[in-house]
């Protein structure tokens, strides 16, 4: 029995012709998928997940999601859950995310809305996995894996590879001295939805740990998506340093170069993932984030000077690649 046909079953189960009209919803980068479907009983609609269990685990996301709920901030409720088949049926926090409807009008809105999401949720305590060293080096490793050896057909001499080790001892040194906070590990425009009250609707959270305080601020305001002036994005950091706690107290000097370092953090790791992304699983309009993404990492490079090497070890793999690739 194929995955759509065990869906449909199981909605049945629940209540039989209740829930029709299945509509693909999205497809995150995992093996998730998100179906939207209608309750005749209701009129409202909701939404689907199907996560393989032999690939996803669904726990971890009932497990946050409760968390989340748990501080006031608006994930969608879980109706039904099936952990053995891996469905879940959840509200439907609707279709409009903040990618499409972020612009120089609505994003002092919308950014002050997530930083007070992002504030509540970084009071969660609770057992999580750790954004350990372990963790945050083998992220990096795949843009050497992914990124220069796969996407610009580059291999690094002995080195390279030394300088590259040096710079993720350095980025992890960085993630290790900050405070130490719930992070929902992919806080950007695509998994913010607008909702009409308690904005934003907050999604894709099951990948979460406790790990450094700047890395969802990151994930925001250098949004692999969608790019802002650095005057804006050090005015929002400004807000949220205003809305933390007395007892949470950091200078604006210390957290711009938190942020900054573990933005380079999480775009190193990203480049790999946009370009595994495609080479692996065929999700080729990853690509088109890449430019972006290096820009973040080339720029970062070159406002601290440590950072150098790093600098010249990618423009060195770009001008050398034999696939001239367009990044």
């Amino acid at each position: 029995m194929d995955r759509l046909t065990q869906l449909q079953r199981w909605l049945e189960s629940l209540s039989a012709d209740s829930y029709t009209d299945l509509q693909v919803a999205s497809a995150d980068a995992s093996f998730r998928q998100y179906f939207r479907v209608t309750n005749k009983q209701d009129n409202k609609t909701y939404i689907v997940m199907d996560a393989p269990p032999e690939k996803e685990d669904c726990h971890s996301f009932v497990q946050v999601t409760n968390l989340i709920r748990g501080v006031k901030v608006n994930a969608p409720n879980i109706i039904a859950k099936d952990m053995q088949q891996g469905f879940l049926l959840l509200d439907d926090l609707g279709n409009k995310p903040y990618l499409q409807h972020l612009d120089n009008n609505t994003a002092d809105d919308l950014y002050t809305d997530a930083i007070d999401a992002l504030v509540k949720m970084q009071t969660i305590d609770a057992r999580l996995p750790a954004y350990d060293e372990k963790l945050l080096q083998t992220e990096m490793d795949l843009f050497e894996t992914w990124f220069l050896n796969r996407h610009l057909g580059v291999e690094l001499n002995t080195t390279q590879k030394t300088a590259l080790q040096s710079v993720f001892k350095a980025l992890i040194k960085n993630a290790q001295e900050q405070p130490q906070v719930f992070v929902h590990r992919d806080y950007h425009s695509r998994n913010l939805m607008i909702t009409e009250s308690n904005n934003p609707g907050v999604i894709d959270y099951q990948d979460a740990v406790i790990g450094p305080i700047t890395y969802d601020l990151v994930s925001l305001f250098k949004d692999c998506y969608i790019e802002w002036p650095r005057e804006k994005v050090e005015h929002w950091l400004d807000l949220y340093l205003a809305r933390i706690t007395p007892t949470q107290f950091i200078d604006r000097t210390t957290i711009l170069r938190w942020f900054d370092l573990m933005g380079l953090q999480r775009h190193l790791k990203v480049l790999g993932i946009f370009a595994r992304l495609n080479y692996r699983d065929g999700k080729t309009q990853y690509l088109d984030d890449l430019p972006l993404t290096l820009k973040y990492v080339l720029s970062t490079c070159g406002q601290y000077e440590e950072f150098n090497p790093l600098k010249n070890l990618i423009e060195t793999a770009i001008a050398n690649s034999p696939m001239n690739a367009e990044t």
